[in-house]
């Protein structure tokens, strides 16, 4: 009785902690869509700094009510000004007042002024003299438009046509751009202005589309429904001519470069001269296998045949980085090549000119080099994005992944001697904006576990001083847990990068249903050692409703060098394909799969996989939902398709084999299409006529079309396309 009595007690003094857990237990939910999709009610992410910048070597910390500047050094904060003190200098000259400060910027280092961007007019405060000091106008439906901060000049478009404070530079007919950006964003192109040094001449792009392809799209929020035409030149079709103009405010002359004939020729990466008398840029040949950089002059826009500066590759050269001049020294520059399989940083002395003798290159390639140039950084590694220099010390400052193909991390090399130093904790993915003088810098990162934080960090000293550190945005929820790992590529030699998501009640005992998400394709990584190993919030979601998610990084995706990039040359989706079945083998291999449940899920060209896998492989995907998917190569564009597959002229037999519509026969499990109507990048030709050769082949997928939208799903129309693709996985995977 004694015992039984004193095990009593002790249930029952365990009790409350026993209640206690069970009610935790209880009280944690899991995310619902709403909470993981942008566009969602109660969408959750991680905290943030906007607008944090740099004011010389002072930073800026922006907020809605006020502007704080944080010495670098020691971290002490101190009140700039406020939005109130701004707004009433505004009202004073009636320019309307700012709601909050997180879009203000401070381009002087050495004034007390901040440039505001207004409806109609960029506005220069000045805080000591808490006023107005200037403005310059701009139409308020206006686009592109392009401040430089030390010449007061604005550049901006109107329709296609471009304008320089008010003045019109082109007068174009119709099927004529400029001032915007060209070649349809390729090759590294974001705008279509480049103001020189001082701000006194503006290149720009003139673009003449009139030869080009209309391809119709369709507005249905018409009554009518109305014709909306767009230039669309398809693989192996004929493409738009490009040329650079050079125009003058004061003289308000144009000039253009005397490139010759642009007729299938790219023209990318322009840079000027730190003496503003020459302009560089990169042309690149149709077949993108020959890139030249070249220099023209700025007032005869005649070529300048100094130095040569060429390389060629049998698949593919593709510039994506300006020149970036030394600031100490105007006569070197810094260029990026992958010359040597990985991208690279090379220093080029124009001064010290050489015989340009043809050097081999990595996988075939070669290069011509009229100039002394030296390899500054070099491993199986590739240098991710320049931030810029510290000039006093000679040192460059950039990000790579030196650490790991999952990592961004942030170094220093002394150009001179070579050294290279980490600037961070060697973890993560960073991202980092410098200082004026190159001495501090903006460190942003995240991990698996660190949702973001932002530190400065002196470049000479590595003393950080923690801005923020974010909370987990899904505390307080029953989250899933993440794993990452590595498998062999189909060619049995390439390791591959995957990422595994399992329920957060994961049962080893019980047999789950796989949901495969794939990209798949050029510029992007899906797995990262950043937060949540770079999860999608609808990867959460799935594997919160008992699914298991699975993402694999194939052959032909990024960060992993040149020749894992361009393995799949002149056959999109093959050797991807190849990759991902050993993804989906892999999952079969768990004891906790159920392999005759797996199904798949991409966008784009996630979606050209998507659709390829369920057609190459039916006996192992059985539910496939594809986003905007590419079907016949030869239906996209010249520049991205010519790139990776060259043209259906020359290359038949791969624009046969990687044309779904010839496997549509195949298809045996549910797939579900989703196209949007006003898809200007992957134009609905593909889905329409991928659904009539299952007509003729008599099999049977689904199809969703979102109307407006153009290349993805965005605002809150995104939570209901999520909500879509879930019942579609519940209602043909799950059962």
């Amino acid at each position: 009785m004694k015992i039984i009595g004193k095990w009593m007690g002790m249930a029952l003094l365990m009790l409350p902690t026993l209640l206690v857990t069970d009610i935790m237990a209880q009280e944690l939910k899991k995310p619902t869509l709403e909470d993981l999709i942008p566009g969602g009610e109660t969408y959750r992410y991680a905290e943030n700094l906007y607008g944090i910048q740099w004011w010389g070597d002072m930073c800026i910390k922006p907020g809605i009510d006020s502007l704080l500047a944080i010495n670098a050094q020691t971290g002490k904060e101190t009140l700039l000004v406020t939005r109130e003190k701004i707004n009433h200098a505004l009202q004073q000259e009636k320019l309307g007042e700012l709601r909050q400060l997180y879009q203000v910027s401070l381009p002087w280092a050495d004034k007390t002024q901040i440039l505001l961007t207004l409806p109609g007019s960029y506005a220069v405060y000045d805080w000591e003299a808490d006023r107005i000091i200037g403005k310059r106008e701009f139409p308020k439906e206006s686009s592109n438009r392009d401040y430089h901060a030390a010449s007061n000049n604005v550049a901006y478009t109107l329709k296609n046509n471009l304008f320089v404070n008010d003045r019109a530079v082109t007068d174009e007919p119709d099927g004529i751009v400029c001032g915007q950006s060209v070649h349809r964003n390729e090759f590294g192109i974001s705008k279509g202005t480049f103001w020189s040094p001082q701000g006194d001449l503006l290149a720009f792009y003139r673009m003449d589309e009139s030869m080009v392809t209309q391809y119709p799209l369709v507005d249905i929020t018409a009554r009518i429904g109305e014709l909306n035409n767009v230039r669309y030149p398809m693989a192996g079709m004929t493409s738009h001519k490009v040329t650079v103009g050079i125009y003058n405010p004061a003289t308000q002359k144009t000039i253009y470069l005397n490139a010759g004939d642009p007729t299938d020729r790219y023209f990318t990466n322009i840079t000027w001269a730190p003496d503003a008398k020459s302009l560089y840029l990169i042309e690149l040949n149709r077949d993108q296998n020959h890139a030249q950089l070249c220099q023209y002059d700025v007032e005869t826009g005649e070529r300048i045949t100094r130095f040569e500066l060429e390389e060629k590759h049998p698949k593919y050269v593709e510039p994506q980085h300006p020149i970036l001049f030394l600031p100490w020294d105007g006569r070197k520059f810094i260029f990026q090549s992958q010359r040597d399989g990985y991208n690279h940083l090379y220093l080029a002395d124009t001064q010290t000119l050489t015989y340009p003798d043809t050097h081999s290159a990595a996988a075939g390639g070669s290069y011509r080099q009229g100039c002394k140039v030296k390899q500054l950084t070099q491993g199986n590694w590739l240098v991710q994005d320049v931030l810029g220099f510290n000039e006093k010390k000679k040192e460059i400052i950039f990000t790579a992944t030196k650490e790991s193909p999952l990592q961004s991390n942030l170094y220093k090399m002394n150009i001179n001697s070579g050294k290279i130093t980490p600037l961070d904790n060697g973890k993560g993915v960073h991202s980092g904006k410098l200082s004026a003088s190159g001495s501090y810098l903006i460190d942003t990162w995240s991990s698996p576990e660190m949702p973001r934080s932002i530190n400065l960090t002196g470049t000479q000293n590595n003393k950080s001083i923690n801005l923020l550190t974010a909370r987990n945005p899904y505390e307080g929820f029953d989250m899933p847990s993440i794993e990452t790992g590595t498998i062999k590529a189909a060619n049995g030699v390439t390791d591959l990068y995957y990422r595994l998501v399992k329920p957060a009640d994961f049962d080893p005992t019980k047999k789950y249903p796989a949901i495969v998400y794939v990209y798949g394709g050029p510029h992007a990584q899906m797995i990262t050692n950043g937060w949540m190993n770079s999860t999608r919030g609808w990867d959460l979601y799935m594997a919160g409703k008992g699914y298991i998610m699975f993402s694999l990084d194939n052959r032909g995706s990024d960060n992993r060098g040149l020749e894992f990039e361009n393995a799949t040359f002149r056959q999109l989706g093959i050797e991807e394909g190849k990759d991902q079945v050993k993804g989906a083998e892999f999952l079969k291999s768990l004891p906790y799969v159920d392999g005759n449940r797996i199904g798949v899920h991409g966008w784009s060209f996630g979606g050209h996989m998507t659709t390829a896998l369920m057609l190459r492989y039916p006996e192992i995907f059985k539910v496939g939902v594809a986003g905007g998917p590419v079907i016949d190569w030869s239906y996209y564009e010249v520049m991205y398709g010519e790139r990776y597959m060259d043209t259906p002229q020359s290359n038949p037999e791969g624009y046969k084999n990687s044309n779904l519509k010839n496997l549509a026969g195949n298809l045996k499990g549910h797939l579900l299409i989703i196209h949007d109507d006003h898809d200007d990048t992957c134009v609905p030709q593909h889905t329409l006529s991928f659904m009539k050769a299952c007509v003729d082949a008599r099999t049977y997928p689904d199809l969703f079309i979102y109307p407006t939208h153009k290349h993805n799903v965005i605002g809150r129309d995104r939570v209901h396309l999520h909500e879509k693709i879930t019942r579609y996985f519940e209602d043909y995977l799950k059962k």
